[in-house]
């Protein structure tokens, strides 16, 4: 990846940047801390893979801004790639992806970011975890991997070349085996007890024949007693016929008795309906004479109504006219009293306008007032510009003497109360000394107790570990004695046989076969047996659980006291450090004190004369002479302000004088139109109540209602006497009614006595018929005992047939079951076989893909080129003084002939092999940084790409001037190898040394940047 432009708006502290790398191939990028050194990678970062060190990506974007937004682009694999990323606050992320062609950039950005970044990852053969451990040294991180001990540095070599994959991958396949391992516990109960069910098949299938036997005699006797129960039954449905047919004529008779009472009353009712229709018919000429009155009055009533609507529509129109002129009324009385109002508010108007034309002349005069302190007051601004500064700069004075006292004085004081403190010190040297030797001799006392609660710890494990062993054997036996607690309530479950029968028993509980009482004696006493010892098991398991409770308790309060008793070793460890440090700065107090006591006579004798700030002094007496000159006083200043405020009410006087004369010409245009107004209101309501086009239609109106020969009462009167004499109407209603229905009734009557004479024959027919039927029945024979005792012989054989069925199709069912289950069988060893391969296949992918398997190999193999490659760096920034070797592997301490995995780092320079310890500061960076160089090359290398860019943000503030240059000629050394090396420093020693320097500087407006050669 080779840089060439790099565009940055908004994006932290930067607003707007733009920085081109194609003129640039070893630089350094300088600036004060804070100024957004950083920055640049940061945006280069952010822009690619969308990575960045702040928590949500609207911090990226500056201060007040709302867009971020940064563009970089690059070569790689001979092709020019543009990458832009921006963000709106608060919104989502925006990126592109172009690809140079001969006609310009072409995009290559797909349908959603994810894609695109994934594109990019792949066009650019780095992601960004590569990055940051290869092309980006990033501050601080340096001695990262020499301080970390052999372990630790495997774990960073696997970090560093993404090895946690296989770590996921060994997490994955110790899953998947413990899978398995669960598969096969479960399959193999399973195959055991499938075994033993399959013993059962054979007696089964002899059972299944003696039943098939039973049943074929029971059908032949079946059969028999069907052909007999199918002679008594023909006898019986002829005797059930004869029944049936006295039932009928029975019933017949109890239907004739029924209708012959239904039709007396019948005819008793119509009886009745024809007295009251002649009774009716009688009364037909005063029913006549009251309907023809109600007709009469019925038309009186009509003419009247006519003559109300009439009334009724002129007194609605004479009402809707009055209304309509009581409104305008109203309306007109309310508009002269609003002109009234405004021509009283007018003339009020006039009074107001006129008190504030009356005071005039006094405003005027005070107008000479007013200009004469503006102008006392505009001479003394023009003093007080030219004090102003002065003033300015003598309390600048007087702040930096008060400073420069204040200075001295703190100081002072800081020296005297070290020297009293240092004084104090040196006096309890004694008494340090003697704490010092009492606190080694606690200290002794408090780690012998360290090595017995140590010990107490050990024996409280050994005794949980026996609990843990003794639980799982009380589990063990509780299991059993559960399963022998079943088969024992399988042995009770005994049927109470009735009187006569024998005495059957439960199949046995391990093989399900059939127990005579012999057998079943015997077996439920060898479960009870069985269960009394694991019982006794069971105590003896508790009363040790017990016990050893008991002693873990009396551990564990031991450990807690002697926990408590060690809650000071620490602090004490730590005390006699500060004491030995105290102790050992002793000497040097001395010197301390004789050079305190010169430094605070010297500073007392400067607060004294005064010659700590002569300059300044000396300027402050001058801008005292020159103020004293100009002759300027702050109190005339305020009381020529105070003059000015005083009259400025003038100002607003002369607006109010203004305003007043024009108010004045408008009130006197308007009073003309009010009064004109006022008195056109009163002709026109005047007009209203006597000569309007309203006032003669009401009276047209009122004149038409006199003429009308209508009375209301009257009407009101015949209408109550018309509802009197609506019941005419019904009467005459019922009277033809009853002409219309008196011939009808009268046919009825004889019709009903018809029908009464014909049932009376009928009955005397139907006790005819039964009594020969009586005399039928006497004669047969009643079947109906034999056909019940054949009927429940049929039963009891039928029911028999059920049983031996029902146990047939269980029997089958158990064969077919037998059947299937020896097909599982089979399944489920398949099944046992595949996970049990499985398991094994899988726990050794976990230990291949675990630490010590292929992470191993592939460190071992790196470990080779990576120490060749630092040595080549190192030997060019030490001189070829330095050198480095990985040590992967060494014998134990107390078995020499056994190797353990490691991996120490062996330093050796002029003086032989050391530890890194032992290097000074700048030796132990320049290893810290030859390693860091040569992982970064091989981390590239792995990602299929090569490191043509390097970043550089480490701190050489350890390395001394020579070693600066040795770093320098290393860069200098290793850059035919890069296409471009960025290093971020503020040394200025360092800064010179380059051909190219990036400047960032931070402004008002955000950081700048600019280039030097």
């Amino acid at each position: 990846m080779i840089p060439l432009q790099l565009g940055l708006k908004n994006f932290l502290s930067y607003q707007e940047a733009s920085l081109n790398f194609s003129q640039i191939h070893t630089a350094c990028i300088s600036g004060v801390n804070g100024a957004g050194k950083s920055s640049l990678l940061e945006a280069i970062a952010w822009c690619l893979w969308g990575k960045s060190r702040v928590n949500t990506e609207d911090d990226l974007i500056h201060y007040g801004a709302a867009e971020v937004r940064v563009m970089f682009s690059l070569i790689q694999h001979q092709q020019t790639f543009r990458i832009i990323r921006s963000r709106q606050r608060g919104q989502t992320t925006s990126l592109e992806f172009q690809v140079q062609t001969e006609s310009g950039f072409r995009a290559l950005t797909s349908r959603n970011m994810r894609q695109t970044q994934q594109l990019i990852i792949e066009s650019l053969k780095l992601d960004y975890h590569t990055f940051i451990n290869s092309a980006y040294l990033r501050q601080g991180r340096a001695d990262e991997f020499m301080l970390k001990g052999a372990m630790e540095r495997k774990q960073i070599l696997a970090r560093l070349l993404n090895l946690e994959q296989y770590d996921r991958l060994s997490d994955r396949a110790k899953e998947i085996a413990l899978e398995h391992k669960t598969t096969v516990g479960v399959l193999q109960p399973q195959l055991e007890a499938i075994e033993s069910q399959l013993t059962t098949e054979e007696a089964i299938a002899q059972e299944l024949q003696e039943i098939e036997q039973h049943l074929h005699q029971l059908q032949e006797t079946q059969a028999r007693a069907k052909q007999q129960l199918g002679s008594w039954q023909t006898l019986q449905h002829q005797q059930q016929t004869l029944n049936q047919q006295r039932q009928w004529h029975q019933s017949q008779q109890e239907t004739l008795d029924g209708d012959r009472q239904r039709l007396h009353q019948e005819r008793d009712s119509a009886n009745a309906q024809k007295e009251q229709l002649e009774s009716l018919l009688a009364q037909e000429s005063a029913i006549t004479t009251a309907y023809q009155n109600f007709q009469n009055l019925q038309a009186k009533e009509a003419q009247l109504a006519a003559q109300f609507s009439t009334y009724q529509t002129t007194q609605d129109q004479l009402n809707h006219l009055r209304q309509t002129q009581n409104e305008q009324h109203r309306a007109l009385e309310d508009q002269l009293r609003l002109t009234q109002v405004q021509l009283e508010h007018l003339h009020a108007q006039e009074q107001e306008v006129q008190a504030i034309l009356d005071r005039q002349p006094e405003i005027e005069a005070a107008q000479v007032k007013l200009q004469q302190a503006r102008d006392r007051l505009n001479s003394l601004d023009q003093l007080q510009l030219q004090v102003s500064p002065l003033l300015h700069h003598r309390q600048n004075l007087q702040s930096q003497i008060d400073r420069a006292t204040a200075r001295c004085r703190a100081k002072l004081e800081e020296l005297q109360a070290t020297w009293q403190q240092l004084q104090t010190e040196q006096a309890e040297t004694p008494l340090l000394e003697q704490a010092a030797e009492d606190l080694a001799g606690q200290i002794a006392q408090l780690e012998k107790k360290r090595i017995y609660q140590q010990r107490v710890l050990e024996k409280g494990q050994e005794r949980r570990n026996m609990m843990e062993r003794l639980q799982a054997q009380q589990r063990n036996y509780e299991s059993q004695l559960d399963a022998i607690s079943q088969k024992l309530q399988l042995l009770k479950q005994r049927s109470s046989p009735e009187k006569g029968d024998e005495q059957i028993y439960p199949p046995c509980p391990l093989c399900d076969r059939p127990l005579d009482e012999h057998h079943w004696h015997l077996v439920q006493e060898k479960h009870t047996s069985e269960q009394q010892q694991i019982l006794n098991q069971i105590w003896v398991i508790r009363e040790q659980l017990a016990t050893s409770e008991l002693e873990i308790k009396v551990f564990r309060q031991e450990y807690r006291d002697l926990d408590r008793e060690l809650a000071g070793l620490s602090p004490a460890l730590e005390k006699r450090g500060q004491l030995k440090a105290v102790l050992d700065v002793t000497g040097q107090k001395l010197a301390r004190l004789q050079q305190l006591q010169t430094e605070i006579m010297e500073l007392e004798e400067a607060l004294q004369t005064g010659s700590y700030a002569q300059d300044l002094y000396t300027e402050l007496q001058t801008m005292d002479r020159r103020l004293q000159k100009l002759n300027y006083d702050e109190k005339d200043h305020v009381l020529a302000r105070g003059q000015v405020e005083k009259w400025r009410w003038v100002d607003i006087k002369r607006g109010e004088i203004k305003s007043a004369l024009k108010q004045q010409r408008k009130l006197q245009q308007e009073r003309p139109e009010l009064e004109a107004q006022y008195q056109q209101l009163s002709r026109r309501l005047e007009k209203l109540q006597t000569t309007s086009t309203l006032q003669r239609q009401i009276e047209t109106l009122e004149c038409q209602l006199a003429e009308m020969d209508y009375d209301p009462e009257s009407h009101q009167t015949l209408l109550n006497r018309l509802r009197e004499s609506q019941s005419a109407q019904f009467r005459y209603q019922q009277l033809e009614q009853a002409q219309q229905q008196y011939p009808q009734v009268c046919q009825t009557c004889l019709e009903l006595d018809r029908r009464l004479e014909d049932h009376q024959q009928r009955a005397q027919e139907l006790e005819e018929s039964l009594a020969k039927l009586n005399q039928v029945l006497l004669q047969n024979p009643d079947a109906t005992p034999q056909v019940k005792a054949l009927e429940r012989q049929l039963q009891d054989g039928q029911r028999q047939r059920e049983e031996l069925l029902s146990r047939q199709g269980r029997l089958q069912q158990q064969h077919q079951h037998l059947k299937s289950l020896n097909q599982q069988y089979q399944t489920i060893k398949q099944q046992l076989e595949s996970a049990q391969k499985n398991y094994r296949i899988y726990t050794e992918l976990t230990t291949a893909f675990g630490r010590k398997g292929i992470q191993s190999l592939m460190i071992e193999n790196i470990l080779p080129e990576l120490e060749a490659q630092t040595n080549r760096v190192l030997a060019r920034l030490s001189s070829h003084q330095l050198h480095v070797q990985f040590i992967t592997q060494k014998t134990q301490k107390t078995k020499k002939d056994k190797w353990v995995e490691t991996l120490d780092i062996l330093i050796a320079d002029s003086q032989g092999t050391r530890p890194y310890e032992t290097y000074s500061g700048g030796e132990a960076f320049r290893v810290n940084f030859a390693i860091r160089l040569a992982l970064a090359k091989l981390l590239a290398q792995q990602s299929g790409t090569s490191l043509q860019m390097l970043i550089i943000d480490e701190g050489f503030g350890t390395q001394d001037e020579e070693g600066c240059d040795r770093l320098i000629a290393a860069i200098n050394a290793i850059s035919p190898e890069f296409a471009c090396i960025l290093t971020i420093t503020h040394l200025k020693f360092f800064k010179e040394a380059f051909p190219v320097r990036i400047e960032v500087t931070k402004t008002a407006t955000g950081s700048q940047l600019s280039v030097m050669n």
